[in-house]
């Protein structure tokens, strides 16, 4: 699927398939088969199976300063929920746990930067 790029607002997430999740910033093109991505960069990442999902996992992505709003979680192909613990635990720092599957998660990235909302996306591969 083809994203429209909204201009300005950090990294893109421009199209997503089984091979993973293109993403523009500038001059940047990459490609992740998962993805971490906030309002100035994004990198590829090596998940934990979703059931044993930490804070820990998501390193510096949730110490931002300033905090984010919420977590954007693409769990995969599926929605899948998150271990309470986890939630819990976003929770604790402040910031929100939106669950839904990658290619919705990869939608509402761009829609939420398009807002200049304050949001780090985590995305499991398709």
């Amino acid at each position: 699927m083809r994203v429209e790029r909204e201009r300005g607002v950090g990294p893109v997430i421009t199209a997503f398939s089984r091979g993973g999740f293109k993403v523009e910033a500038g001059e940047f093109i990459g490609v992740y088969r998962a993805l971490r991505i906030w309002p100035d960069g994004s990198e590829e990442w090596a998940p934990p199976p979703i059931e044993a999902l930490t804070v820990e996992a998501l390193g510096a992505l949730l110490a931002l300063d300033p905090r984010p709003e919420f977590l954007l979680l693409g769990t995969g192909a599926t929605m899948q929920r998150p271990p309470p613990s986890f939630v819990r635990g976003c929770e604790a720092l402040g910031i929100g746990v939106e669950a839904m599957d990658s290619r919705a998660a990869a939608r509402a990235w761009a829609v939420l930067r398009g807002e200049t909302r304050w949001v780090v996306g985590a995305l499991y591969p398709l």
